[in-house]
């Protein structure tokens, strides 16, 4: 039988930056939430997510009697800028495809506790920040993201991480605190671009850029297209802005070999003139939320954020785009960034593409050059 202590220790050495741990009980406030907001949330049960199932840890296991919860920091080290600035930064250096990074730390540390007689799950449905609150690992923030207590100098660059087992070990004392300073004026709220935080610790996540990016229905609304700026997959400005993470941001670290391996990959113009091939070896195993059949969607975000560059340089790539694409909603998409790019280069590509457009396309093409300048 490991002793607590021997677990925290192995957690320690297999690169955790905390651990805590809580009972099995039912989350009942957090499937209360869950049951209010079916209207926000109902999308992800859609998926195949069943968040509701999850706020039970019976349901997962059961003989389950405690919750063990890894804090995984994933800005430890500098990303290259040209990432930074469309991509989430969670997203950076995520191996939940390959299986080579963290995921094998996660393998290690439960075949140690199954090793010592423990059965155990992973689930990805339990609602992690709430077990790490209970854990007493951290505090929330007013952008609904969760704080380290000890860990990363008590930012939120971390991604808790839930076990579930059937041993039964004393739990620590639980922080459920909203820890923002007062002299923060809501600065996550105020900076929200799409309005997706609607007031402090609330947020409708249909609103939100890293949702918009990767899931949603069509073509970006239009009202939301020139808010999003320049994210492709995910946003990190409620982060950014946060007082909280300033000292973490201001810290001198070295560069993630293994995000700047890829970053080339992610160049505007290559995502943009992708075929399936680039996508499934190139992209897909680092951010893999948009399957095969999604690289429409990839082009769209890619044209929308080439329209919030103002960029000139960008008009004849999304020209030569229009013509290469067959889906509509990325010529809608490539249509909008010509008409917010402006300029007569741009006028005269979308004069021609009025020409042999029809329906929400050839609307969408007028209202570009309509907004055009």
């Amino acid at each position: 039988m490991a002793a607590r202590s021997e677990i925290v220790d192995k957690a320690l050495e297999l690169g955790f930056v905390d651990i805590g741990f809580t009972t099995a009980e039912p989350f009942v406030t957090q499937k209360e939430i869950l049951l209010q907001r079916q209207e926000e949330y109902g999308w992800v049960g859609r998926m195949g997510l069943d968040l509701l199932a999850g706020t039970d840890p019976m349901t997962i296991m059961a003989g389950a009697r405690s919750i063990i919860v890894l804090i995984e920091a994933y800005f430890r080290e500098a990303f290259p800028v040209q990432l930074e600035r469309h991509f989430g930064r969670c997203y950076l250096d995520d191996d939940r495809v390959t299986k080579d990074g963290l995921a094998l730390r996660i393998k290690a540390f439960r075949s140690f506790l199954q090793e010592r007689g423990m059965a155990v799950k992973v689930p990805f449905n339990l609602p992690h920040r709430m077990a790490a609150a209970r854990a007493g690992l951290g505090t929330f923030g007013k952008n609904t993201l969760f704080y380290a207590k000890k860990a990363v100098l008590q930012s939120s660059w971390v991604l808790p991480i839930a076990l579930v087992v059937d041993r039964g070990f004393e739990p620590d004392e639980p922080d459920y605190t909203l820890a923002c300073p007062d002299w923060c004026r809501n600065a996550c709220v105020a900076s929200c671009p799409t309005g997706a935080l609607k007031a402090p610790r609330t947020i409708d996540p249909r609103r939100c850029i890293s949702y918009l990016s990767y899931f949603g229905d069509g073509p970006t609304p239009r009202d939301l297209r020139e808010p999003m700026g320049m994210w492709i997959y995910g946003c990190d400005r409620c982060q950014n802005v946060c007082p909280r993470n300033a000292p973490w941001l201001a810290r001198e670290r070295t560069m993630n070999e293994r995000a700047a391996a890829k970053a080339g990959a992610f160049d505007l113009r290559s995502l943009l003139r992708m075929d399936g091939s680039y996508y499934a070896s190139r992209v897909w195993p680092h951010m893999f939320y948009m399957g095969p059949d999604d690289i429409w969607r990839w082009k769209m975000n890619t044209a929308r954020a080439m329209g919030n560059s103002l960029d000139p340089g960008y008009i004849p790539d999304l020209v030569r785009a229009f013509g290469e694409n067959a889906d509509p909603r990325a010529l809608v998409m490539i249509a909008w960034a010509l008409g917010r790019i402006g300029g007569k280069g741009a006028k005269d590509a979308l004069h021609e593409f009025l020409t042999r457009s029809e329906g929400l396309l050839r609307e969408e093409v007028s209202l570009a050059l309509d907004h055009s300048h």
